[in-house]
């Protein structure tokens, strides 16, 4: 598969209580709308009161779920996961939701985020005797909450005391869905009511129009939630410390139609575009967004701008959601695969070009070339965020340091390896000023300034990956 240049979702994670035993076929709806936070595997488990269920495999959930294997999910209750691995490899054995049984009856969860001490919890496990099959810091979680006492409220309590680092947890038992949300907030998690009767947890609110629902309100930071058949009931997990919601959630990763702090992240993109047209204006003819992430962004720039909005490239939106590899023909074509210009519209004209981000800087160059091909006569590059310079270690996929073109190339050596005729990103405090907030964002890719101590993440993940490497994972 050809290389992206964007950060790579975090995971999806959906949990609902329905009056009616068609829970999966609820959370299958709901993460079919999440299928943008991961695209390698996806699963349900269900439970009957009793029993749990559970199909997972490889793929978009298209791909994993029919008729059939829907047909056996039964239960008032399910949890739905959509997979993009940060820990272990994307194998079916590291497939989401995991699932065990206990002396309480059945434990399933599905976690989004990346557990920062996942070392030390992995060794305190091991020396207590508990076997592990894969390198997930999600399959720790399930262990943990397994060997935990008391009722699901106080194990979950007692997890949160252990873990540190990003996590939003839906959690599956006999009688009830839980939801959970790290003290930080790094992660999104948000609670609706179905108009069919019961409530549903989700990554994001487009989750429950989908399947008929509305928000209820956000789960905050430290906070867990439990729905079951009287409803449900908020309680604080752990004590709430300095909000640190991914500032990445409102530039790429979440759906436009998703709200967040009362917000439509579609909005807020808009306002970063236009705060992105103060701070750098061109002297072009076209505003042209990179479909589909820097739609919005663009938008926003053309309308402040005053330059007007045009379509520029086509995008294939499922060329890079296939598990077949092209050939070594069709790997040089290389963006073109997935982006095609639109001639009429660009030829002779001065062309502003918005992006959300530039991480490795290996498909900036190519899309340029596209647009010159096709006979635009200027491109001006602009980023709809500031250089990512440091590497996330809470869930996302932003690459090492040494592959951030940001941190190893200042603006105008990225403007001569990209071949734009000029580049300009936004500023942090531009930034803040569109999402109109001082704080309460997790800016570390673009500061380095990181909610965890940063030199013990690094160790712990190079452990990590020793493991990783010994598992073959």
């Amino acid at each position: 598969m050809y290389a992206t240049d964007s950060p790579r979702e975090a995971c999806g994670v959906f949990g609902v209580f329905a009056p009616k035993p068609d829970a999966a076929r609820l959370a299958y709806f709901a993460i079919y709308a999440l299928q943008h936070r991961g695209q390698e595997a996806a699963g349900i488990v269900s439970c009957d009161g009793r029993t749990a269920h559970v199909h997972k495999g490889m793929g978009l959930v298209s791909q994993v779920f029919n008729e059939e294997n829907l047909s056996h999910l039964l239960g008032h209750a399910a949890i739905g996961h959509t997979r993009y691995s940060t820990t272990g490899a994307p194998k079916l054995r590291n497939t989401q939701p995991y699932i065990l049984e206990t002396l309480d009856g059945p434990l399933a969860i599905g976690h989004n985020g990346n557990l920062v001490n996942a070392p030390q919890l992995r060794r305190e496990l091991l020396e207590r005797g508990v076997g592990l099959s894969t390198s997930t810091d999600s399959e720790l979680i399930i262990h943990l909450l397994a060997g935990a006492r008391g009722t699901w409220t106080q194990r979950i309590r007692q997890l949160m005391a252990m873990a540190e680092g990003a996590y939003t947890l839906t959690i599956l038992t006999r009688d009830a869905v839980y939801g959970v949300r790290d003290p930080w907030g790094l992660r999104p998690l948000v609670l609706g009511k179905l108009d069919g009767g019961g409530y549903a947890i989700a990554s994001e609110s487009c989750a429950f129009g989908t399947i008929g629902g509305r928000t209820v309100q956000e789960i905050q930071p430290g906070e867990i939630v439990r729905i079951d058949a009287n409803g449900y009931e908020i309680v604080q997990g752990a004590p709430p410390q300095k909000l640190s919601f991914c500032t990445f959630e409102q530039i790429y990763f979440a759906r436009p139609d998703s709200v967040f702090g009362g917000k439509l992240v579609h909005q807020v993109r808009q306002a970063l575009g236009r705060q992105l047209a103060r701070e750098a204006p061109a002297d072009a003819d076209i505003v042209v967004p990179v479909p589909d992430s820097g739609t919005p962004h663009a938008i926003g720039y053309a309308a402040q701008s005053g330059i007007e909005y045009s379509e520029g490239l086509i995008k294939s939106r499922y060329i890079g959601r296939t598990f077949i590899q092209p050939s070594d023909q069709l790997r040089k074509v290389g963006v073109a695969m997935k982006f095609n210009p639109l001639p009429q519209n660009l030829a002779g004209k001065r062309v502003v070009l918005v992006d959300d981000s530039i991480v490795r800087g290996n498909t900036s160059g190519p899309l340029l070339k596209l647009l010159r091909d096709a006979g635009a006569a200027e491109v001006h590059l602009r980023v709809a965020c500031p250089p990512i310079k440091f590497p996330c270690f809470m869930g996302v996929d932003m690459a090492s340091q040494s592959e951030l073109i940001a941190a190893q190339k200042s603006v105008e050596e990225i403007r001569e390896h990209v071949g734009a005729d000029s580049l300009a990103y936004l500023t942090i405090d531009g930034m803040m000023a569109a999402l109109q907030a001082e704080s309460g964002y997790c800016n570390a890719c673009f500061a380095g300034s990181y909610p965890f101590d940063t030199p013990i993440m690094q160790i712990e993940l190079q452990e990590k990956q020793k493991f990783a490497e010994m598992w073959g994972d």
